[in-house]
C-alpha cells in the first residue's frame, strides 16, 4: 500500500489554495494516505461479472405524467398580488417605461 508524502499534500494544498498549519498538514497527510489506501483496497475486489452502471441505485422516472389539468382561476391567482389590474400582475418596468 502506498501513502502520500508530506510534500505531495503540500502541493495539493497549494493547488487548492489552502493554507495549512504544520499540525493540519500532518493530519491531512495521515488522512489522505488512509483514503488512498482505502481506494487501493477497492481495487482488490473482483468486478469481472459486474456490469458497468451509471448509478449504484436503480433509477426510475420520477416526473409526473404530462397531463392537462384545470388551472387556478384568474381571480384566485391575482388575489394576493401587491399590484394588479383586471387581468394581470403589475410589475415595475424592466426595460424602461
Amino acid at each position: 500500500m502506498s501513502s502520500l508524502t508530506r510534500e505531495e499534500v503540500e502541493k495539493v494544498s497549494l493547488l487548492a489554495r489552502l493554507r495549512l498549519s504544520e499540525e493540519e498538514l500532518s493530519t491531512m497527510t495521515e488522512q489522505m494516505s488512509q483514503i488512498v489506501s482505502y481506494v487501493e483496497l477497492l481495487e482488490e475486489v473482483n468486478t469481472d461479472d459486474v456490469e458497468p452502471m451509471a448509478h449504484a441505485v436503480e433509477q426510475h422516472n420520477i416526473f409526473a405524467e404530462d397531463a392537462v389539468h384545470q388551472s387556478l382561476p384568474r381571480e384566485a391567482a391575482l388575489a394576493n398580488a401587491p399590484k394588479r389590474d383586471d387581468e394581470c400582475f403589475r410589475v415595475p418596468a424592466v426595460l424602461g417605461d
